[in-house]
Parts: C-alpha cells; sequence; structure tokens
C-alpha cells in the first residue's frame, strides 16, 4: 500500500481500517436512523417529524423562542429517513477523510473537533436563519438535520493536514489534492447559499462547519502581536523589580553560608 507523508510528519495511507472515533459516530448515527425508521414506520411520517426533527433536529425558532439549547448537538446525529443516501454518504465521507485525522490527533482531539465543528455550524445556521426570517415563518422553523457541517469541518483539517494527497473524483477518472478539493466544495457550497435552500440542502451549516474549523485550528495565532507585546511588558517590568532590588542589597554585607547538620 502505498503511503504518502503529509507536513506534520504523519504517515498517511488509504487502507480499509476504521479508527475508533470514528467507528463511534458511525454506529451512533446508524442506530439513530434504524430509531427514525421504526418510528416512522409504526407511528407515521408525521409523528417522526414532529416528535423527532422537529424536538431534535435544529429549528432556529425553537432554539432562540423555545431554547431548545441541545438541538445545535443533536441534529448531528438525525438523518432523512426519505433519502438514504443522506447517511450513507454522510458516513462515507466521515470514515474516509476523518480516520486520517483521527490518526494524525488522536480520539480525544478529533472529538472535540468534530462536535466543535458540528455545533459551531449549528449555531451559524440559527444566526443566519433568525437574521433571514426573524418571526418564525419560513426558514426559521424549517429542521435542518445530518452531520454534514461538522463533516465539512473534517474535510478542511484534512486538507490542512494532507494538502498534497490525491483525490479521485468518482466517476470521473480524475484526482486532484485535497487542497483543491476541499477549495472546489467550499465555492461550491458558498454559491449554493446563494439558492436560498431551493434545493433542500443546508449549505449554511456546510460552510459553517468549515468556517468555524478553520477559525479553531487558526485560534493560536489569534492576537499574536498583541501577546507578544504583553509578554514583552511583563518581562522588562520583572527585570526592573530585580534592578530596584539589586540597587537596593547592592551595600549589605555578604551573608554567611548555610549550616547544615547531619
Amino acid at each position: 500500500m502505498r503511503r504518502y507523508a503529509s507536513t506534520s510528519g504523519f504517515q498517511f495511507d488509504w487502507d480499509w481500517s476504521i479508527t475508533p472515533a470514528i467507528k463511534v459516530l458511525i454506529i451512533a448515527c446508524t442506530v439513530i436512523y434504524i430509531l427514525q425508521l421504526l418510528v416512522e414506520h409504526f407511528a407515521g411520517p408525521l409523528a417522526e417529524y414532529r416528535y423527532v426533527e422537529l424536538y431534535l433536529g435544529l429549528v432556529p425558532y425553537g432554539v432562540t423562542h423555545a431554547l431548545r439549547i441541545w438541538q445545535p448537538f443533536t441534529y448531528l446525529f438525525l438523518h432523512d429517513t426519505r433519502d438514504i443516501w443522506h447517511i450513507v454518504l454522510n458516513m462515507f465521507f466521515l470514515w474516509m477523510f476523518g480516520r486520517d485525522v483521527e490518526r494524525a490527533w488522536g480520539r480525544r482531539r478529533f472529538y472535540i473537533y468534530y462536535f466543535v465543528c458540528g455545533a459551531g455550524a449549528g449555531v451559524i445556521n440559527v444566526i443566519v436563519k433568525t437574521i433571514i426570517d426573524p418571526h418564525g415563518t419560513h426558514t426559521a422553523v424549517i429542521p435542518t438535520i445530518g452531520a454534514s457541517g461538522a463533516i465539512f469541518g473534517v474535510l478542511l483539517a484534512a486538507a490542512i493536514l494532507f494538502p498534497h494527497q490525491r483525490v479521485l473524483l468518482i466517476p470521473f477518472p480524475v484526482a486532484i489534492s485535497m487542497r483543491a478539493f476541499v477549495i472546489v466544495m467550499g465555492v461550491i457550497e458558498f454559491f449554493g447559499t446563494l439558492g436560498a435552500g431551493g434545493d433542500n440542502v443546508a449549505h449554511v451549516c456546510h460552510l459553517g462547519g468549515m468556517l468555524v474549523g478553520y477559525l479553531y485550528l487558526r485560534r493560536g495565532s489569534y492576537l499574536y502581536s498583541y501577546r507578544n507585546r504583553v509578554s514583552d511588558w511583563k518581562r522588562r517590568r520583572l527585570l526592573r523589580k530585580f534592578e530596584v532590588y539589586q540597587r537596593r542589597h547592592r551595600d549589605e554585607p555578604p551573608r554567611p553560608p548555610d549550616s547544615w547538620v547531619n
């Protein structure tokens, strides 16, 4: 199996293994999807929509007015029961790109990043939809479901860790770099937001996941020059205190050596 070296020194390979965090996330989403199907089968599609998607999905009006603050997290585990490809493609992309990010970072850091991107994308979606529909008459009351917001954040992390890895564009026999692939996906999602949701895809969540992932990964560089100036000021202040101490004790006689007792 051919291996590709990343900029961080981590070896990237396309084997068929699955990492622990990815396994847990796929199992969790699959189990909840089966429960959604069972509710729809025994109680009907309307009950599934009313008691599952409206309560656990991301409804901006529900978050801002009913204080359903759990929805930016729970919506990540729900998927469209009317289209099985929704969960299949999401889990496939999570496995394909997320497993190597988890290998590079470890399970704990991957979990944190995944849910930060997913919840952050949900919050951005709530803000945007509330601005567009402040009275809750259209987009603010439509639930958003799916793990795509977090997965787009994972895509961004993969592009940063493995920018030169080749990605095959199925079904086209064309391979491009991971960095170019993520840029193309970001451009597609950006133009998708201009369609005002006519394709029933949460483009705002996708872009939000990438934006939150970028901000999270760059958090160490924020106010870098300001932090340096503060650190330099603290060092100069300590140096002045030390110089004052030396001047005050310069004319004192030397102290006798300490006495040690056995």
